[in-house]
C-alpha cells in the first residue's frame, strides 16, 4: 500500500495526471500481490484454475477496472474539476485547506461509512442480495476475483463512493489518492496471501478479516462490513476475527449458482438461485 501510494505520489511529481497515476500504482500493487500469492498462500487450494483465472479477468476487466477506474476516478475527477469551476460546489462541507494525504484519510473514513450502511443493506435486504450474491458466488479467494460484482451493485457503490466528494468539491487529487487505496486494498483483502496484520485488524479491513465475510455460514459471512477499514464493524460490532481456527468453506450454500460471467448478469433476475 505504502509503495503504491508512493508511486502514485511520485508520478504525479513528475507531472504525469492524477488518474494515470492512479492506474499504474494499481498495475504495481497488482504485481507484487501476485508475487505474494505465489511465494506464500494463505490456502494452497485456492488456486484458481485457468477457466476460473480467465472468467474473473473478465469480471475484473468490465467491472472492476472499467467501471471503477476510468469512470471513478476519471469521470468523478473531471466532474470535480468542472464543479469546482462553476463556483457551485458546497465548498463549506469539506476541509480544502488540508493538506491532501489527510483530505485523503477523512474521504476514507466518510466514504467507508457509507458503503459499511450499503453493505449491510445489500445483506439484509432479498432484492439487494440477489444482486451481491454474485459477489460472494466463488468458493476460494484470490486477488482477481474481487471484481465479481453485479454492474447494477457496482453503480450504486459509487453513488456512495465518489459522488458525494465530487459535489462538495473535493480535488482530483484526493479522490485519485483515495481510489489507489480503495483498490489496492480491495486487491489485497480478497487475495489468497498469507499475512499477519495484528494491530492493523483494529484499522484495515485486509486480507484476514475479509476472508470470514465470504464465509458460506451467514452467521459468520454477515459480519467484517468495511470497504477499506474496519472501524465502523468496531463500532457498531460487526467485526469477527476468532481466534485458533481458520475460515472453513466459502461461497453460497445452493451450490448450483452458476460461476460464468454472462450466467451471472442475469442471476439476479431468476428465481430460487440467491439463498445464503
Amino acid at each position: 500500500m505504502l509503495a503504491a501510494l508512493g508511486l502514485h505520489a511520485g508520478l504525479v511529481w513528475l507531472g504525469l495526471s492524477a488518474p494515470l497515476a492512479a492506474y499504474a500504482a494499481g498495475l504495481m500493487a497488482a504485481l507484487l500481490i501476485t508475487w505474494h500469492e505465489i511465494r506464500l498462500p494463505y490456502r494452497d487450494s485456492w488456486t484458481p484454475p485457468r477457466s476460473e483465472v480467465a472468467n474473473d479477468l473478465l469480471f475484473l476487466i468490465t467491472v472492476q477496472v472499467a467501471l471503477p477506474l476510468l469512470l471513478a476516478v476519471s469521470l468523478v475527477s473531471a466532474l470535480a474539476e468542472t464543479i469546482a469551476a462553476n463556483g457551485i460546489a458546497v465548498k463549506a462541507l469539506w476541509p480544502h485547506h488540508l493538506p491532501v494525504w489527510l483530505q485523503v484519510v477523512l474521504m476514507l473514513l466518510a466514504a467507508d461509512f457509507g458503503r459499511y450502511w450499503l453493505h449491510r443493506a445489500f445483506h439484509k435486504f432479498g432484492l439487494m442480495w440477489r444482486f451481491h450474491a454474485v459477489h460472494h458466488s466463488p468458493h476460494r479467494l484470490y486477488w482477481l476475483n474481487v471484481g465479481r460484482f453485479h454492474p447494477i451493485e457496482k453503480a450504486v457503490q459509487y453513488v456512495f463512493d465518489a459522488l458525494p466528494f465530487a459535489l462538495v468539491g473535493a480535488s482530483s487529487e484526493v479522490l485519485a489518492g483515495y481510489f489507489v487505496f480503495y483498490a489496492v486494498n480491495g486487491f489485497y483483502q480478497h487475495s489468497n496471501c498469507r499475512v499477519w496484520l495484528r494491530p492493523l485488524n483494529y484499522v484495515i479491513s485486509g486480507p484476514e478479516l475479509h476472508r470470514w465475510h465470504h464465509s458460506m455460514l451467514a452467521r459468520e459471512s454477515d459480519r467484517n462490513f468495511g470497504n477499506n477499514l474496519i472501524v465502523w464493524d468496531l463500532l457498531f460490532g460487526t467485526r469477527f476475527l476468532p481466534e485458533g481456527r481458520d475460515v472453513g468453506p466459502l461461497g453460497l450454500v445452493d451450490r448450483r449458482y452458476p460461476g460464468g460471467f454472462w450466467a451471472q448478469m442475469g442471476t439476479p433476475f431468476g428465481l430460487g438461485l440467491a439463498g445464503k
